[in-house]
């Protein structure tokens, strides 16, 4: 579904990915992982068309490194941004209705917000409550429902768990592990990598801007030099 070819992002004189080759099959889920600054959020953004970048990117087998980034999502990626990115001054359900921009059929739109709703309680009980009033944990789970509303086949996540409880941290993975059982293939940048690797079926390791490991996640989980640097080992 998502073949990546010699991608490269810079930000003036330096090289934050630096020739990521990755592949994401369809109905596969797939973890980034790696060390702050490796280059991991650079590389989705550059993936979703939000930052400049060099390289080849397919989307079933269709060229989209030259598309704007709106219009990826009509061709069936989403992204769910580090740091949630809600619409703070509009209300839960404006958020939802804002995730379905693209899409004209309003009756299966009302649907799938009461899915979402179905799927993610707490926001039927925010419905009507601004975006930014929300908790951190609350917000992430608005930020999937949103991105939900697109009705995505590649899911982009960047990121669910940072700054969320324990708790809510388990909550917004079964809500991802649903939807991948849903068949919504995933690609999930995360730097709690045994909870990354657990969900997914394979992962790549990033270093330095460069993919240095790309393996089956039993195999990741079970390599020494992932559990020391990563699984805190």
């Amino acid at each position: 579904m998502l073949q990546v070819r010699g991608l490269e992002v810079h930000y003036g004189g330096i090289c934050a990915v630096r020739g990521v080759d990755l592949d994401v099959a369809a109905g596969e889920k797939v973890a980034l992982i790696g060390a702050n600054g490796a280059g991991k959020t650079s590389a989705l953004k550059a993936i979703a068309r939000m930052l400049p970048a060099r390289g080849t990117v397919r989307l079933d087998g269709a060229d989209i490194a030259d598309a704007p980034p709106h219009s990826l999502v009509g061709q069936g990626l989403a992204l769910v941004p580090e740091g949630r990115g809600v619409f703070a001054r509009l209300s839960v359900r404006e958020n939802l209705e804002m995730g379905a921009y693209v899409r004209t059929d309003r009756a299966a739109i009302a649907d799938d917000i009461e899915r979402v709703f179905s799927l993610l309680p707490r926001l039927r009980e925010r419905a009507g409550q601004t975006a930014g009033t929300l908790s951190g944990g609350e917000q992430q789970m608005l930020a999937i429902g949103r991105a939900l509303m697109s009705r995505p086949r590649l899911l982009l996540l960047d990121e669910p768990s940072m700054g969320l409880s324990p708790i809510m941290v388990a909550t917004v993975f079964e809500v991802i592990r649903t939807v991948a059982q849903e068949g919504v293939t995933l690609l999930l940048v995360e730097q709690n990598a045994r909870l990354a690797l657990s969900l997914c079926d394979r992962g790549y390791v990033m270093e330095s801007g460069e993919i240095t490991l790309n393996a089956p996640s039993a195999e990741l989980l079970d390599n020494p030099a992932v559990r020391s640097a990563y699984l805190g080992e």
